[in-house]
């Protein structure tokens, strides 16, 4: 072979080569880069994929909130409430209840005057507003302090006889009846005239000869 033919021959062969380092070189380039890709977009995704489902198990799993425990208020215990006992008999009741006990001690029945209602209202009210029995000082001094009342006190020598915390008519006649000082109401034929108030289980009578 011919010593040009020779060269020819080799400058194919190392332009050959060299077109085959320079694909290889690109090859080895393209498989390194893409390989490194994968991997980096294997790990990207790997990491949206967990955050994803990060994010889905939080939505479905709620997160517990802290509680308080609140401790029940319990309403003031309540008092029972102590009602005042019922009072269903007043003046007119007391009235029929004195004149009976007296006809049945064999004494006279109380004869009405106004004048002597005008008293009784009076000391009624009285005793009423002070809430107990005055032990008849109200009663004492009235000539002095109503002299517009003093003329029934020179007309008639009067008599008061109280009651308090009774619970029926009967039941104030019985007290009195009962009570030393007070038994006249009953069975005092001196007196002839008379009054009674009552209201609230106080009972006031006042009576006159």
């Amino acid at each position: 072979m011919s010593r040009i033919k020779w060269n020819i021959i080799v400058d194919v062969l190392v332009a050959s080569l060299s077109i085959i380092a320079v694909i290889s070189s690109l090859l080895i380039s393209y498989v390194v880069g893409y390989r490194n890709g994968m991997i980096s977009a294997s790990g990207e995704y790997e990491s949206v994929i967990t955050s994803l489902i990060g994010e889905r198990v939080s939505f479905l799993i709620p997160t517990p909130s802290p509680t308080s425990v609140v401790a029940p208020t319990l309403p003031p215990a309540k008092k029972p409430a102590i009602s005042p006992p019922t009072v269903s008999w007043g003046g007119p009741e007391l009235w029929e209840a004195v004149n009976r006990a007296r006809v049945e001690n064999g004494v006279n029945p109380l004869s009405q005057r106004d004048e002597l209602c005008t008293i009784a209202s009076i000391r009624l009210n009285e005793i009423l507003e002070l809430g107990k029995l005055d032990n008849h000082e109200g009663f004492s001094d009235m000539p002095e302090r109503r002299e517009d009342l003093k003329w029934i006190f020179d007309k008639y020598t009067i008599a008061e006889f109280l009651v308090a915390g009774a619970t029926s008519a009967q039941d104030a006649v019985d007290l009195w009846y009962n009570t030393l000082g007070h038994k006249k109401l009953i069975t005092g034929g001196e007196y002839s005239f008379g009054c009674i108030y009552a209201q609230d289980s106080f009972g006031v009578a006042i009576t006159a000869f």
